[in-house]
């Protein structure tokens, strides 16, 4: 038998360059960094949805009654087949599985396979479970299993429901691996809508509208180019009970589409909907969930509706979770505005893999609704977050006023742009006729550069005063720069592609800064001149409780996936959870314990070295402390006056969490009961070789 291999991507955090690294089926999965493999995935906050779990275990009893041939597709841990295999046993943990009986199970992620076996061998599962490590759109009757399966059993599905495959996935099983009129858990999966104002949800794509209140005169989004710099037409998934006091609802909740389980689905439908105002106010956006039926009756439902939502299925009780979400889709401009009692017409189509909307009045009205939108050839396509930044008028003056005073120390300053900011190349080339830009744009690139070339006008300056530099270099020379050393190096720091991860890796900076050392002037001016890594004691219940430890789940022991999972709590010493990227607002309850502290600082006038630091931290305020959120504040001049946060408080960064292997009770210094700490020490360092940073904490 050939042994399966499949490809892992090693990223390297300072200076975003990837490889792919093989990982055979025989041979352990190598360590890429400290986070374990699988830490960024959502398995664990999956499995650790009890109401999840108990809405499948109670749907596979009901549904597998007797010996036959249960098909999973997508398996994970083996969950759902060890219910299968075990609802074959009459539903009696200690009964030999029947001969009669089996189930395939399809995983095509190594490592997971890797991980499920394990699994199903402490559980004594795998007498009756085939797994297969396919695509399940790879298997064949007659070659990778003996016949076409009675039962499906799935979960592949997402926020927006449709984006992992579910219709192509269930088209082939029905075509080629299931009997007919199958059973099916889940049964059927119905999407619901609501229109909403809000000013957070229209931030995050309005860069035109928001960008025009400014004063500063740079035009990122240039009147008659309203889609030269946008988001792109999706559903972003997003906690909306985060913002439920920022939303104001202005229907009923209304169903969408739903598709079955059972029969083989369409690639394509399209719905149209007559929809009622509820309130007076402009539509800014569609938000959506789906209800998941999981049995054939209708007893046993599944809801990611937000908490407003009041329903039998959505109760405001349910545990927090990150794996499943809301999705949000953005109204163009500033939205629709609307009348109570006013009628409009939703447009609702989805393809294979995603749901699209298009919303229109009943009668059309005189005032214009949307943004016009051009069909230029060229977008650049960025990011909600990143429009949001690019509107905030606090962040554009800070931003501005560091630049200015940058360029009011040079004459005629050669400026380098070493990270993907487009404000940062546009300002400078705005502020300065004199200066030369040169922007690296790391991520960007070429795209980078066309967006340059169309709005240069619009802002003021011309392309013979800057140049994008499409080949990246490991060594720099006075021949990339005309003989002529920089004067101005200049960062957000910002790096496309890096907006998921943890603050620290945008430190890529720093390497950037040591890596153009040879070319810099002895009085070169760097911007931000360094990075202040912060930290603030949390409590953190819903998060925490999402990412602990496994042990049993419906009977069945996990405790073998915590490691590589990258699970909190209960953790063999010196083993503990890695530190993770999220948006901290978005994090169900939270509760600040202590107050704001320096770890470490990173000086960027010198080249990138080893970094250590340490704090003594007094809590604040009494409760449960989680663990810590970590961020970087950018010092953007040397006098210290323009400070760049990306702390909890603001929402468009994520944040590092260090949750603790096991919550802490805290007080506060002078008043705190026995048994309760006052303080904790925490210590950092800072790795240069790789980027990663390590936190240690000792409570007292």
């Amino acid at each position: 038998m050939s042994t399966q291999r499949v490809f892992q991507l090693k990223f390297e955090l300072l200076t975003g360059n990837s490889e792919w690294i093989v990982i055979d089926e025989n041979e352990d999965v190598p360590e890429t960094s400290q986070e374990p493999l699988l830490a960024t995935t959502s398995y664990l906050d999956m499995l650790n949805d009890s109401r999840r779990n108990r809405a499948y275990r109670l749907a596979i009893e009901k549904t597998v009654t007797k010996p036959c041939h249960v098909l999973d597709i997508g398996a994970g841990t083996g969950l759902l087949s060890m219910m299968a295999a075990r609802a074959m046993g009459s539903g009696d943990t200690t009964a030999k599985h029947n001969t009669q009986g089996m189930v395939t199970t399809c995983e095509s992620y190594l490592p997971m396979v890797k991980l499920l076996r394990k699994v199903m061998h402490i559980n004594g599962m795998g007498r009756n479970i085939n797994v297969i490590n396919k695509r399940s759109d790879e298997l064949k009757v007659g070659v990778d299993v003996v016949s076409r399966a009675d039962v499906l059993v799935s979960e592949i599905l997402d926020s927006e429901l449709l984006g992992e495959g579910l219709i192509p996935t269930l088209q082939h099983a029905h075509d080629m691996l299931l009997v007919e009129n199958p059973l099916v858990v889940p049964f059927r999966a119905t999407t619901y809508g609501q229109l909403v104002e809000s000013t957070t949800l229209w931030k995050l794509h309005d860069l035109h509208t928001n960008e025009s209140k400014a004063s500063d005169g740079i035009h990122l989004v240039p009147t008659g180019l309203h889609t030269i710099l946008h988001v792109k037409s999706q559903q972003y998934a997003m906690h909306c009970d985060a913002i439920t006091k920022e939303i104001k609802l202005l229907s009923e909740p209304f169903k969408i589409f739903e598709f079955d389980f059972w029969k083989r689905p369409d690639s394509h439908g399209e719905t149209e909907l007559q929809i009622k105002a509820t309130n007076d106010g402009r539509v800014n956006a569609v938000v959506s969930w789906w209800v998941l039926q999981l049995d054939q009756e209708g007893t046993i439902f599944y809801s990611t509706a937000p908490r407003w939502i009041s329903s039998p299925i959505n109760t405001s009780t349910r545990d927090w979770c990150d794996h499943w979400k809301q999705c949000v889709w953005f109204v163009q401009g500033k939205g629709m505005p609307i009348c109570k009692g006013e009628e409009v017409i939703l447009n609702a189509s989805h393809t294979e893999t995603s749901i699209s909307y298009n919303l229109n009045p009943k009668i059309p009205r005189t005032e214009v609704t949307q943004d016009n939108l051009n069909t230029e050839d060229f977008q650049l396509i960025l990011p909600p977050e990143r429009i949001a930044i690019y509107g905030d008028g606090e962040w554009r003056l800070c931003m501005l006023t560091a630049i200015r005073n940058a360029l009011s120390q040079r004459a005629e300053p050669l400026c380098v742009v070493a990270d993907d900011s487009v404000f940062s190349t546009i300002c400078i080339a705005h502020l300065s006729k004199t200066a030369h830009v040169l922007s690296l744009f790391p991520g960007l690139g070429d795209r980078g550069a066309q967006y340059l070339e169309t709005v240069a006008d619009a802002n003021g300056f011309s392309m013979d005063r800057v140049e994008v530099l499409r080949k990246r270099k490991t060594c720099w020379t006075m021949d990339d720069t005309l003989q002529k050393k920089v004067d101005l190096l200049i960062g957000e720091p910002y790096y496309y592609g890096n907006d998921g991860m943890l603050p620290w890796q945008n430190l890529r900076f720093w390497k950037e800064r040591t890596m153009l050392d040879p070319i810099l002037s002895e009085d070169v001016l760097i911007m931000p001149c360094k990075g202040i890594l912060k930290a603030c004691a949390m409590s953190l219940p819903d998060l925490w409780n999402s990412r602990r430890s496994l042990s049993k789940i419906e009977g069945f022991d996990h405790a073998v996936v915590n490691t590589t999972l990258g699970a909190c709590g209960d953790l063999t010493p010196p083993k503990e959870g890695p530190c993770l990227p999220f948006f901290i607002w978005q994090c169900g309850e939270i509760k600040e314990l202590s107050e704001v502290f320096t770890v470490m600082e990173f000086d960027y006038s010198k080249p990138i070295s080893q970094c250590h630091g340490k704090a003594l931290v007094e809590f604040t305020k009494p409760g449960i402390c989680h663990g810590f959120a970590l961020w970087i504040d950018w010092i953007m001049d040397v006098e210290n006056s323009i400070v760049l946060s990306t702390g909890p408080d603001k929402r468009y960064w994520k944040q590092g969490v260090k949750l603790l292997a096991a919550p802490v009770t805290v007080g506060t210094k002078g008043f705190g009961r026995t048994g309760e700490c006052c303080s904790t020490l925490i210590e950092a360092s800072f790795d240069p070789s790789s980027g990663e940073v390590n936190i240690q904490h000792t409570f007292a």
